[in-house]
This record gives structure tokens, sequence and C-alpha cells, in this order.
């Protein structure tokens, strides 16, 4: 049976590490870590996610300066208010809650945001920064992803990873951040041809391709590693009965996958919570650094 590399635990973990950075800084810093997450629109997923990062904050002592425009909101008003949290000294970490309504391109508005106070990581800067080994925010799931790793005492150096999905989200600084512990990767996507010839070579396999249960037994080494970036609501089991509720799920068939992997994340509970409690990282690592304080938590930022 596989290790459960449980994320909803470390997270908790990691909140009261967090606490107590926060706690022991206070008086030095006189003010304490802000995060300021901006949605646009009523897109009811990203309502979920907003106030599941507010009540984050609000558990290990993060000001909340966020802001919920409405989806009408012409782009340069968008640009208007990240422009002012830039501003404003009380915020140490942005986060622009994707995706925008229809009519609002991300691009420009994502490199407003200033990357010291970059909370998601994805600042072409900071990704230059992960590229060139230097420090900075890292993108939240893929650093997410090596703390289960760390936590679990998996080693990666002279291992073969492969990564399904090259997305600059998730799957392209996952392959950055594993090479850069020293294991040998490859990136996998639409058009790699057999598939499952590559992943079979894995030992460690991240799969953030964005298609539900795509990945199975015939997929997978015996003994490897498997995490799963995915997760996916999939509509209520029939022979559920009329009172089913719908179902999560991610990007690997758990119940295949797990009696031949070492060590599996489950869906839901184990990369998610991971990105909610880096993006809170990434934050207090940012208040550290503007208020002049050590930094704590570089072992967290790969």
């Amino acid at each position: 049976m596989a290790t459960r590399l449980d994320g909803r635990q470390l997270a908790a973990e990691l909140e009261q590490r967090l606490q107590t950075v926060i706690a022991e800084r206070l008086e030095r810093a006189g003010r304490p870590p802000g995060l300021a997450v901006l949605r646009v629109g009523d897109d009811p997923a990203s309502g979920v996610y907003v106030a599941n990062k507010e009540k984050a904050c609000t558990r290990i002592g993060v000001t909340n300066h966020g802001a919920h425009l409405p989806a009408a909101t012409p782009p340069a008003e968008v640009l208007e208010a990240i422009q002012r949290l830039n501003a404003d000294p009380m915020v140490d970490g942005i986060l622009l809650q994707l995706p925008l309504p229809a009519g609002l391109d991300e691009a420009p508005l994502l490199a407003a945001i200033d990357p010291e106070k970059d909370a998601d990581g994805l600042h072409t800067l900071n990704l230059g920064r992960l590229l060139k080994g230097e420090p900075g925010p890292r993108s939240c799931t893929p650093a997410g992803v090596m703390a289960l790793l760390a936590h679990a005492g998996i080693e990666l150096a002279g291992k073969r990873a492969v990564v399904v999905g090259r997305s600059i989200l998730v799957g392209q600084p996952m392959a950055l951040m594993l090479q850069a512990a020293n294991a040998t990767v490859s990136v996998a996507h639409s058009r790699t041809r057999d598939l499952s010839a590559l992943t079979r070579e894995a030992d460690v396999l991240v799969v953030a391709a964005g298609r539900p249960r795509m990945v199975g037994a015939e997929h997978v080494k015996p003994g490897a590693v498997v995490v799963d970036v995915g997760i996916h609501r999939l509509d209520p089991d029939p022979a559920a009965g009329p009172g089913a509720k719908a179902r999560l799920c991610g990007d690997v068939r758990y119940e295949e996958v797990e009696p031949i992997a070492s060590a599996i994340t489950p869906v839901p509970g184990g990369v998610g919570p991971m990105t909610v409690t880096l993006l809170l990282v990434n934050t207090v690592a940012s208040w550290c650094r503007r208020c002049g304080l050590d930094e704590p938590l570089a072992d967290l930022l790969p």
C-alpha cells in the first residue's frame, strides 16, 4: 500500500510554523503581514478559493487587503486597483484571482503586479529568478509539491522525474524545481507520443495535465511516487441514487495507481491545501524582506 502524502496535515503544520514566525517578529516589524487577493467577477469556484485563502490568513495572523470588483469593471480600473496595492505599504503580497471575466486580458494585469509582492510567483521576473536559482517568490503549487516530497523524505537527486503538463502555472516551474533538486526531468504534453512508455520510466511522476482520470496503472512504474495536481468535479454517480452528490477526482485514477505506487497524493487533500499554504509562505517571506527581518522560510521556497 502506498504512503499517503497528506497535504492537509502538512499544511496545518506549516500554518503553525508561520504563526510562530509572525508572532516572533511582529514587534520588530511594527505591523502584521498583509495579503491582497483581487477578485473580479462572480465565478463560483473563485469565490470558494478566495474564501479559503482569507480564512487561512485569519488563522495565522495575516491581514486581508483584498477587493472584489464587478465583472464589468474596465481593464483600466483593475489596473488602477493593482497599482494602489503596489503602493500600499501594508500589503506584502498581491494575488489576482483567475480566471478573469471575458474581455479582461490577464497578461498585462499580472505583469503590473510588483514582483516583490507577487504572492503567486508567476511574474516574469520571478520565473526568471527560479530559472537562475535566485531567491524570490515561487509558484505556489509546484513549491507545495516540493514541500510534500521533502516532508516525506523522498530523495530526488539522481532520480528520473516526469511532469505531465507544461503550463506556466504548474508544469514548467515544477520541472525547474525538480531539476534544481538534481532530478533528471522530462516534460510530457498533449503531443507526446506513447505517453505511457515515458511515464513508466519515472521514479517520480507529477501529473498536471488538467484532464480528469487520464493516468492509470498502465502509466506507472511499480514503486513510483505519484503526485496528482489535478482536481475536477464530476457529475453525481447515477447508480448512487437521486441524493448523490458531485464527486471530486484528479488527473490520476487513484484506485488503480495506489496499489502499485510507493507514495501518492489523494484528491482532495493532497496538493490543493499546499497551494494555499505556499501563498502564505510567499507573503510572510515578502513581509520579512520588506521589514528588514531575517529570512526564516528559505527551505520552503526552492
